[in-house]
């Protein structure tokens, strides 16, 4: 798999997860039993990732979502936003801008056109607070 069937991948599943709210091993049993979602190890460190740094990501969306509440926000696009968050924060294989263009190209497959600018948006505030953040410690 590439890395962006991947992502996508996990946005399936971190997407379903928010919906039901079932247990993330028995969505992993759905996904392989009807064969539309492939779960490999990388896909699954994106969703575990996800998962368990959830608070602390979702604190950082509320803190750049200036016109929704974290409560407000679609299910789809949280989990969009926390994928991409996770990746920026979490995986030192991604650099930002690709975790950030890979969550536009989500959002610009499975989400509304204004979702698309809401999404690069909190992204983009939060990578250039990072890099001034970056710029201040060196």
């Amino acid at each position: 798999m590439t890395r962006r069937e991947i992502r996508d991948n996990a946005f399936k599943l971190v997407f379903e997860e928010l919906l039901r709210d079932d247990d993330i091993n028995e969505l992993y049993d759905i996904a392989e039993e009807i064969e539309e979602i492939n779960v490999n190890d990388d896909v699954k460190k994106i969703v575990s990732g996800t998962i368990e740094h959830r608070e602390e990501i979702d604190k950082i969306i509320s803190g750049y979502s200036k016109s929704r509440s974290i409560a407000r926000i679609s299910k789809l696009n949280l989990a969009i936003l926390e994928i991409a968050l996770y990746e920026c924060i979490y995986d030192d294989r991604t650099p930002i801008n690709a975790a950030i263009s890979e969550a536009v190209n989500l959002a610009e497959v499975y989400a509304y056109q204004e979702d698309i600018s809401f999404i690069n948006g909190v992204l983009g505030a939060f990578s250039r607070d990072l890099k001034k953040e970056e710029n201040k410690d060196a």
